[in-house]
């Protein structure tokens, strides 16, 4: 039998799909909350977190027909786009002001705050935080960097002041480590 949470939100997003208006406040009404807490925590700022709260709703409203029920949830979904709006705000708004940005441990407690513990992406939040402090330090800040701060190579390079052959041969090993142990401490726990 289906889960019944989850055939509403389908429901509503297939009316969303069809362009129902009423299904759109629906949805709002139902996750709002929820977009609003994760892009405040990525943004750190009520007016910002609010007006990326409400662009996440219009990518809902103008991509609906692209969520697709064999890659998951509609939760997570709402919550991986929610995510990328408020990291490309971030990073617009940092290029604008040249602020600092969050740490991997700001990062890692956000996510277990507020998370709804049936999402499989947070589930396992002490496990990737024991992991990451098992990775060698330099491995881990290019990690962070690209994960947590979505940098490429080449703006890792740049800021590091390394070479671009040096901060792709740290990406590679810091992966490859980070794998390594998931796939351990994952058998482990099974």
């Amino acid at each position: 039998m289906p889960d019944e949470p989850q055939t509403a939100e389908v429901q509503l997003l297939e009316r969303i799909r069809d362009g129902d208006e009423n299904a759109l406040a629906e949805f709002y009404d139902r996750f709002a909350r929820l977009v609003f807490s994760v892009t405040y925590h990525v943004l750190q700022n009520d007016t910002l977190a609010e007006e990326v709260t409400q662009d996440t709703f219009l990518k809902i409203w103008n991509r609906a027909h692209q969520w697709d029920a064999s890659r998951g949830k509609v939760t997570t979904w709402l919550l991986t786009i929610a995510r990328y709006t408020a990291i490309d705000r971030l990073r617009a708004e940092q290029r604008r002001d040249g602020r600092g940005q969050l740490d991997l441990e700001d990062v890692v407690n956000i996510l277990g705050e507020n998370a709804p513990m049936d999402e499989p992406l947070w589930a396992d939040e002490q496990l990737i935080r024991d992991i990451l402090t098992e990775i060698p330090a330099d491995q881990r800040q290019v990690i962070e960097l690209a994960y947590f701060r979505d940098m490429s190579h080449t703006e890792m390079a740049e800021a590091l002041n390394l070479p671009l052959g040096t901060v792709k041969g740290r990406v590679r090993a810091g992966l490859s480590k980070l794998r390594t142990l998931w796939l351990q401490k994952t058998q482990i726990k099974s």
